[in-house]
């Protein structure tokens, strides 16, 4: 069975002007350009992938306001839901972001899907390349919580896959979060600035078939959960 993967942040009860959103997101596109060709051109998300090519965008700050300031992507009270193609058939990636929230049951999320086997997914699908995507997610969206690995091992190490509660392939936490504890090899921490940490368990790709790894990654689980760094996101009161 092919691994799905992804990157995500979450954070919780934050509430800001479209403006500063939309400073985020230049944030976000400009530093996943860096990472890969195939994350460097963007499309708004629509209903066929025609439509969607021709609706490309540059995203900077002007056109981001633009965009998350129109009626189509607010959700009402400045709930912000956007999401952007790279416009790739092979190497298909989705950008999508929700922010603004009003629910104590919903929280914010930066969330990009990463293309399965192909040319484009070997280069983005490594250990080096997903720390640098989440390691660009944080930094822009100042998130609570991040991780980076497949569907198939976040369904079978979290029952509902509630943020901030299992540990994948790279794990982010911010500061205020906790203090990292010693972990076992090979796992790799690193600091993200004065923002957070970031844990990257192994730096072959992580599967969930192979039971080394998952052993592993049950092994930082206890530890982290143990330091008191695994515990649900909760939206505003």
């Amino acid at each position: 069975m092919i691994e799905k993967y992804y990157a995500g942040v979450y954070w919780s009860g934050r509430r800001e002007p479209v403006e500063e959103y939309a400073r985020r997101a230049e944030a976000l596109f400009q530093g996943l350009a860096l990472q890969d060709l195939a994350l460097s051109r963007w499309f708004e998300q629509s209903t066929s992938p025609a439509e969607a090519l021709a609706h490309g965008f540059v995203p900077d700050l002007a056109t981001l306001i633009g965009l998350l300031g129109t009626k189509r992507y607010q959700q009402g009270g400045g709930d912000v839901s956007f999401a952007a193609w790279n416009g790739l058939v092979e190497g298909n990636s989705v950008a999508s972001i929700s922010c603004g929230s009003r629910s104590r049951y919903v929280v914010d999320r930066c969330v990009l899907t990463l293309p399965p086997d192909s040319p484009v997914a070997e280069c983005l699908v490594t250990s080096l390349a997903l720390s640098q995507v989440v390691r660009v997610m944080a930094l822009a969206w100042d998130p609570e919580w991040g991780v980076a690995t497949s569907t198939i091992h976040r369904d079978s190490s979290s029952e509902s896959a509630d943020p901030g509660t299992f540990v994948g392939w790279v794990t982010y936490f911010a500061q205020h979060r906790g203090t990292v504890p010693p972990l076992p090899a090979p796992v790799r921490v690193e600091p993200v600035g004065d923002k957070g940490t970031l844990i990257v368990l192994t730096p072959e790709r992580f599967t969930a078939s192979n039971p080394e790894h998952v052993a592993l990654a049950e092994r930082v689980r206890e530890l982290l959960d143990r330091a008191g760094l695994l515990n649900p996101l909760q939206g505003p009161p």
